[in-house]
């Protein structure tokens, strides 16, 4: 176990930048040393050695630490001076893409917020289209990541040099029906339908025609039905093929917030309490998953916590059931499942500076 880490954040202007910035800044383990925040510095910020942290997120301001932060103009060399240890990258894919092979030569391990090294299987990665696919160094980076949710994968975490985050609906989806299918109980050839919904902050900060104010206020709206990019993530996860599941997420007109309704048939009858069995054996040790014994759970009770809440009701045949999972997209989903991941990689206890 180690005491502290030296950490750098870049991407710190978004909404997940945000919530990164402040869970490092809080977190107990990193009293007395900030994160180093780099990114995209114009020329006159430059000259007066960055942005202050404090005018990105006035939020976070009101601490003499913060006071003092700046987003500097991003290079190797500054992270290198710094001392940096463990990069959190909140950027765009393909910038991940270029970055992370980087990072790893230089001996700086990453937890990487986007989608650029979460899938293994090629034919899932296609819906990227990224231009270095199937080259050597692409294909080394990638045999070197591990797919970033403790609750599967915490022993691979620990030794990890590159954490690739999981996707905020992946995660509202993956954690509820992964006991499910692993302990051998739901009848795929039926087929499963995964209802999403999630907050509008789920489509980052820069706005678009379906995002603004006007569109997604007093509205509901299907998209990418069949397309979206956690599919895969589903699939390799989960342990699925493209039909077995139908996944079609949902814009949301509040801020932040996912709840997915999942539909889904048992191969033989089940009960409440053998349901609730499997789903407590799998979730022993994994603190940031909460299970609804009687109620369904709701975004109100998720939102701004790092928590995956996860409750079910079965049907009067015993065969059917539905599953309602609710998370926070930019903690559980984003930013707070980083920081869970920088836990369980240096050994701290999961939910440290979380829960």
């Amino acid at each position: 176990m180690n005491d502290t880490v030296q950490t750098a954040v870049v991407g710190v202007t978004g909404y997940a930048g945000a919530e990164l910035a402040r869970l490092l800044l809080r977190h107990p383990r990193l009293k007395g040393k900030p994160p180093v925040f780099a990114g995209r510095v114009d020329e006159a910020d430059a000259a007066r050695g960055g942005v202050p942290l404090a005018e990105i997120h006035p939020e976070l301001a009101g601490t003499p630490e913060v006071a003092s932060l700046k987003q500097e103009p991003f290079s190797w060399e500054l992270l290198l001076s710094r001392g940096v240890e463990v990069l959190f990258l909140a950027t765009p894919h393909e910038q991940s893409r270029e970055w992370v092979p980087e990072a790893l030569s230089r001996g700086i391990r990453v937890i990487d917020l986007s989608g650029a090294w979460r899938l293994t299987v090629e034919a899932n990665r296609a819906i990227y289209n990224f231009d270095d696919d199937g080259t050597d160094l692409a294909a080394a980076t990638q045999a070197q990541a591990v797919y970033g949710m403790p609750e599967l994968h915490r022993n691979q975490i620990t030794g990890a040099r590159l954490i690739a985050n999981p996707g905020c609906y992946a995660t509202s989806i993956i954690l509820p029906l992964r006991p499910l299918v692993a302990a051998g109980l739901v009848e795929l050839d039926h087929g499963i339908v995964a209802d999403a919904k999630s907050g509008v902050s789920g489509a980052g900060k820069a706005a678009t025609t379906k995002t603004h104010f006007m569109y997604a206020a007093d509205n509901l709206s299907a998209y990418g039905a069949f397309t979206h990019r956690h599919t895969g993530e589903l699939l390799e996860q989960i342990g699925l093929s493209p039909c077995d599941i139908t996944f079609t997420p949902h814009l949301l007109p509040i801020p932040r917030g996912i709840l997915s309704t999942i539909y889904l048939r048992f191969r033989e009858p089940q009960t409440r309490a053998n349901i609730l069995k499997v789903y407590r054996e799998f979730f022993a040790n994994s603190p940031m998953v909460r299970l609804y014994d009687k109620a369904l759970p709701q975004i109100q009770y998720s939102v701004r916590t790092n928590y995956a809440d996860i409750g079910f009701q079965i049907a009067n045949d015993s065969r059917r059931a539905v599953i309602v999972s609710c998370l926070d997209n930019l903690l559980k989903g984003a930013s707070g499942q980083a920081v869970q991941n920088l836990n369980v990689l240096m050994g701290w206890p999961e939910s440290e500076g979380l829960a």
